[in-house]
């Protein structure tokens, strides 16, 4: 379980960094103008604190949902989640966004009694369907209905009500898992004062349940355990079949890893990101007809027995995708699609037949992109002794970008940010940079010299004043939740000014 810290461990390992903007909003809420912040906690009982940040995705992206390797660095950007019990059976939120702040409650008992109104994701989804000024709780309810019903089942005591206040600095909509981060954030506060034994990785396959199921976006593995589970100034090496950590890589002394927003807005709810995740699962439904695999269907979706490939389009080799490529159309209609292969093994997405779909490059995709990464984990641990495997490193980013665009997943923003990079070069520390996350805008990914920190920022000046939108530059990192821990105060602690 993510470990549980007191105050004065905070301090003496010099971890406070990481809490005391959430204990400085702490202490400004009893001053605040506005009654019901004034009175949102009390003085007289425990409070919880946990933080998740965002994420750069360095390379892999959307590969992870066909099982590739992903190399992601948690950001120093932050979401922060306190948290109190309170007697009442019901849960009340308070957030900042876009300089304000938000409320929302709702009774607890029809979300997590059995027989409740809302007590299935499903039913859930469909209540906040209908409130779109409240979508962003649903990111919320959604983990606290779960760890709730965990609770319930292992008979730990009555539904508590609880109390629930948001801080954030990482950007949302830009693509660095701002999404991931409040989950994880609200997750772990919840398990807390829970005592919850959830592992992290098990937080994190419940936030991306969540997500897919309760918020509706079809999001892979990645963004979640990235926040819960990434290590400061360390890339997190994860196999996503389902979501196997399988190191932290260094990042060599005098080299960093920027991020760039274009100010492009994205989503992975996005029509875009569906079309191109669906039509993956199309493309490794039609290569298991062509492979002879044995299909069957369960409920909505294919279950295909698949002992070459696990399912996954990662596992592919060059050789082998280089045979089944020519087999597979540019594009093809949903319907005739539905018609010849009865449909697809994702769980989270469906093929709408009145759409078109790019079946070759978003199926070939994960395929490369797999060995990009695994290409660049080398690089990475040989560039200390040759530093012109940065060159390399830097085109194999390139190639990844121009990837996402052939999938129909670029943006002229990101496009026009790759390209200023390029145009600087090797010969002025910046060696290459790719979309990243979802795609279709979002932030861009840089490698670099890490003393080119000010031509970054430089780059992005000069790309805000040719495209008039707000940008902003991503320079350092920060850890995962679980390297913090959740900050437990005590009602001494807050009356002792903390």
């Amino acid at each position: 379980m993510i470990r549980l810290r007191r105050l004065s461990d905070v301090r003496a390992t010099g971890d406070l960094v990481w809490f005391q903007r959430a204990l400085d909003r702490l202490r400004a809420l009893r001053h605040d103008v506005d009654p019901r912040l004034q009175g949102f906690f009390s003085d007289a009982s425990p409070l919880y604190i946990a933080r998740a940040p965002g994420r750069l995705d360095v390379m892999g992206g959307i590969a992870d949902y066909s099982g590739a390797r992903v190399l992601e660095l948690p950001l120093e950007c932050s979401t922060a989640a306190l948290l109190q019990r309170q007697a009442t059976a019901r849960c009340d939120l308070a957030t900042r966004r876009a300089g304000g702040w938000q409320f929302f409650s709702a009774d607890l008992p029809p979300l997590v009694e059995r027989d409740g109104a809302l007590s299935t994701a499903a039913a859930l989804a469909a209540w906040f369907a209908g409130r779109e000024s409240d979508r962003w709780a649903s990111y919320v309810m959604g983990i606290v209905q779960l760890c709730l019903q965990r609770a319930v089942r292992e008979g730990r005591g009555r539904t508590p009500g609880l109390r629930l206040l948001i801080d954030s600095t990482v950007p949302e909509g830009r693509g660095v898992a701002s999404s991931a981060a409040l989950e994880v954030a609200a997750g772990a506060a919840v398990a807390a004062s829970l005592a919850d034994d959830m592992t992290e990785t098990d937080l994190a396959a419940a936030c991306q349940e969540v997500e897919n199921h309760v918020v509706g976006a079809p999001c892979g593995i990645m963004d979640q355990i990235t926040s819960a589970c990434g290590r400061r100034d360390r890339l997190l090496r994860l196999r996503c079949q389902p979501g196997t950590i399988e190191g932290y890589l260094e990042i060599p002394a005098g080299y960093r890893f920027y991020g760039i927003d274009s100010g492009v807005s994205h989503a992975v709810a996005g029509a875009d990101y569906e079309t191109v995740r669906t039509a993956a699962f199309m493309g490794y439904r039609m290569i298991a007809a062509a492979a002879g695999l044995p299909v069957q269907r369960e409920g909505g979706r294919l279950r295909i027995d698949d002992p070459r490939w696990g399912g996954y389009l990662a596992n592919l080799t060059g050789p082998e995708w280089a045979a089944l490529a020519r087999g597979l159309p540019e594009e093809i209609a949903g319907g005739e699609f539905l018609e010849r292969y009865g449909g697809i093994t994702d769980t989270v997405t469906a093929v709408h037949s009145e759409r078109r779909y790019p079946v070759r490059p978003a199926t070939g995709h994960p395929v490369r992109e797999q060995a990009r990464v695994d290409r660049v984990a080398a690089l990475l641990g040989v560039l200390a002794d040759e530093p012109q495997a940065a060159v390399e490193l830097g085109r194999l980013m390139c190639d990844s970008h121009r990837s996402y665009g052939a999938c129909g997943l670029g943006s002229d923003g990101t496009d026009r940010l790759v390209e200023l990079v390029a145009a600087e070069g090797p010969e002025r520390g910046l060696f290459g940079a790719k979309i990243t996350g979802g795609g279709s805008g979002g932030t861009v990914a840089v490698f670099g010299r890490r003393d080119a920190a000010a031509l970054v920022r430089d780059v992005a000046t000069r790309y805000g004043a040719e495209t008039g939108r707000e940008t902003g530059v991503f320079t350092s990192s920060g850890p995962g939740a679980a390297e913090t821990g959740v900050l437990l105060l005590e009602p001494d602690d807050m009356s002792g000014g903390y």
